[in-house]
C-alpha cells in the first residue's frame, strides 16, 4: 500500500455518487478530503482495519490533497501516533485508507445531508464539539 494512489472500494464509489449527487460538489477529491477530516475528528479508532479497494475509482496523492499535502500528511502522521501505531509509509496509507472509508460512510449515512450547505453546517458543528 503506498501514498501514491489512493483507491476505493465499490461501496465508497456508490456512496460518493450519492454525495456528488446531493451536494452538488463534482469532484471526489473534494468530497473524500471532507470525509478525511470528519474522521479524523471523531477520536475513536475505526472498526474496519482492512480495505478491499475493489472500485475503478483511484486518484493520485496530489490530486487528493491538492496544495495542503504536507498538512494532510502530518494529520494523518499525528492519527498514527495517536493511535500508538508506527509512523510509516505503510501504516500511513493504512491509516488514509480507513479514515477515507469510514469518512465517506459517515457521510453518506446522514439523511439530513441534502444540500452543499447541510456540509458546512456539519463543519461548523464538529467545530463546536471540539471546542
Amino acid at each position: 500500500m503506498s501514498l501514491d494512489t489512493i483507491r476505493l472500494s465499490q461501496t465508497a464509489r456508490d456512496q460518493l455518487i450519492k454525495l456528488k449527487r446531493v451536494t452538488g460538489i463534482k469532484n471526489w477529491n473534494v468530497l473524500c478530503r471532507w470525509s478525511l477530516a470528519l474522521s479524523l475528528a471523531d477520536p475513536s479508532p475505526p472498526l474496519v482495519r482492512e480495505i478491499v479497494a475493489d472500485s475503478n475509482v483511484e486518484m493520485s496523492w496530489r490530486t487528493f490533497s491538492g496544495f495542503y499535502g504536507d498538512t494532510y500528511l502530518a494529520l494523518l502522521k499525528h492519527r498514527c501516533m495517536q493511535d500508538g501505531a508506527p509512523v510509516s509509509d505503510e501504516e500511513i496509507a493504512r491509516t488514509l485508507s480507513i479514515h477515507l472509508h469510514r469518512g465517506i460512510g459517515y457521510l453518506a449515512g446522514r439523511r439530513n445531508l441534502i444540500k452543499i450547505e447541510d456540509l458546512m453546517s456539519l463543519a461548523l458543528d464538529c467545530k463546536v464539539e471540539m471546542l
